[in-house]
């Protein structure tokens, strides 16, 4: 054995050559795997959301509950403007609408009470056919007053629209009509035109047209009713003659003891409907 084998160094490079190699292919660097972007969770949220995936069922749900959410906001806005008004009312004004309220109660109990006695009095009755025929005769003249085919008499108001701006229109002398009704009026007549249950009003120019009857200003209304109810629901705040005047029209209303309609309407014949009684 040489010198050099002897040495130390030596003997460990001979006995130890697999070790040196596998600790220097161990320290060699080892390629990095490629790998895609990293997606956050807020990133995975947002893929999920959109774009949505909305189906036929969800949409007819959704309008639906647009819908719903619409009607209920044009409700609160009402009933808002509603109670602005009120709110701006003196103190005399709520007093009237609370009178006119009671009355109008008032009547539908009236109204009431009297159905409830011909029932009664028909029940009682001896002679029930007898009974019945006089009820129906009675009957028949209420409603040929409430169809303009008799003329009428009695209590009530008349009221005069002079409208010499020509600012007047058709749906506000409807508003009349629908606020005379709602007071209890039982006959009306414009300038010589009878109002019944069907009648409607239209623009003609400068003037109006009553079922098809043109009429010019001064408008003149006479209606049979309890000129208590009446007079003081024409002159409610914000009511019909309030909103004549802001049209620049003078509005006159009466009181009278005896007011006559006389304007008739012809009966008419149904084309289709027939009564069902046996």
């Amino acid at each position: 054995m040489s010198h050099e084998d002897g040495r130390p160094e030596h003997r460990l490079r001979r006995e130890l050559p697999e070790e040196v190699q596998a600790s220097a292919s161990s320290e060699a660097p080892i390629p990095e795997e490629k790998s895609g972007p990293t997606v956050t969770g807020r990133q995975r949220l947002v893929q999920g959301l959109w774009p949505p995936r909305v189906s036929r069922a969800q949409l007819i749900v959704a309008l639906l509950l647009f819908g719903l959410g619409f009607g209920l906001a044009v409700q609160v806005a009402s009933n808002s403007n509603s109670d602005s008004a009120l709110r701006g009312a003196r103190q005399e004004d709520l007093v009237r609408i609370l009178d006119e309220l009671d009355d109008r109660t008032q009547r539908l109990e009236d109204e009431k009470q009297g159905l409830q006695k011909q029932r009664d009095e028909l029940e009682n009755s001896s002679d029930q056919a007898e009974e019945a025929r006089k009820q129906t005769a009675e009957k028949e003249k209420q409603l040929g007053i409430l169809a303009g085919t008799v003329a009428a008499q009695g209590p009530g108001i008349t009221m005069t629209i002079d409208d010499t701006k020509g600012t007047v229109e058709a749906d506000m002398l409807l508003d009349a009509v629908q606020e005379l009704r709602a007071a209890g009026a039982e006959a009306i007549q414009v300038n010589g035109v009878r109002v019944v249950a069907n009648t409607y009003l239209t623009d003609s120019g400068k003037s109006v047209s009553v079922d098809g009857n043109k009429i010019n200003a001064p408008y003149r209304f006479k209606v049979i009713g309890k000129p208590q109810d009446l007079e003081p629901a024409l002159n409610i705040p914000g009511g019909v003659v309030q909103t004549l005047e802001k049209e620049q029209a003078t509005v006159t209303v009466g009181r009278s003891a005896k007011i006559v309609v006389d304007a008739l309407r012809a009966a008419k014949q149904p084309d289709y409907a027939r009564s069902s009684s046996r």
